[in-house]
């Protein structure tokens, strides 16, 4: 009889984490494109209804968004959007710089030929497509860099890696790269793949902390210069 009575239980769990899962997209997604202003008050009921959605999801989806920094928590006001600014994008891409060198440099002394191989194949789909569809080349690049990464050990390092590669690719959607940058890019990329199969990581981490440095600037400069306008 208990067992019975715990399977609609966990039902209900996985469907809330699910809606959870949603909601934290939604709400991104919102506060990204400016629908939730900077320092707007976020109520969990006015949420929930919103997104058609009971309140428990709302909550940890808030909290996971606390966590990734798009949401401040204080005592007396409770829940509010954090300002997405330049602030915000330089830390971010400052914490990057020091993470991905560190992934990347362990990737150097395990990379096998196929591994090599693998990047190669990659990055020539990428060469080829060029930015013309970013959908594409946004997938293609998440491969890329997944590839060196997600075999390391340090799932807390591997983890911040991708929350802020998630929000620095959500906000960059706004931004296309300018002409200069995209040439950067190919051959950052390219000149990777030659450290890495020299097992050369002191080369490979300098390479991509210019490569992430690069992107984050990027972003920034065009923050500010809509902010100008």
């Amino acid at each position: 009889m208990d067992e019975m009575n715990r399977i609609p239980e966990t039902r209900v769990e996985q469907r809330e984490a699910y809606e959870a899962t949603s909601v934290y997209e939604l709400v991104r997604e919102d506060i990204l494109q400016g629908k939730l202003a900077a320092n707007e008050r976020l109520k969990v009921s006015v949420l929930a209804a919103r997104y058609g959605t009971s309140t428990n999801p709302v909550r940890e989806a808030l909290q996971q968004l606390r966590g990734e920094g798009f949401v401040l928590f204080s005592h007396n006001r409770g829940a509010r959007v954090r300002p997405i600014d330049e602030e915000f994008v330089r830390d971010i891409y400052e914490m990057e710089v020091l993470i991905e060198p560190y992934l990347t440099s362990w990737f150097v002394g395990i990379a096998t030929d196929e591994d090599i191989a693998r990047l190669e194949a990659i990055q020539d789909r990428i060469d080829a497509i060029g930015f013309e569809d970013p959908e594409a080349y946004s997938a293609l690049d998440t491969q890329f860099h997944r590839l060196m990464y997600d075999r390391h050990y340090n799932r807390h390092a591997l983890d911040m890696w991708w929350k802020h590669r998630e929000i620095l690719r959500a906000i960059s959607r706004k931004f296309p790269f300018a002409r200069g940058r995209r040439r950067e890019i190919l051959n950052e990329h390219r000149q990777l793949i030659e450290a890495i199969k020299d097992h050369d990581a002191t080369t490979a981490a300098r390479v991509i902390a210019a490569h992430v440095g690069g992107s984050g600037r990027h972003i920034v400069e065009h923050m500010r210069a809509s902010r100008n306008l």
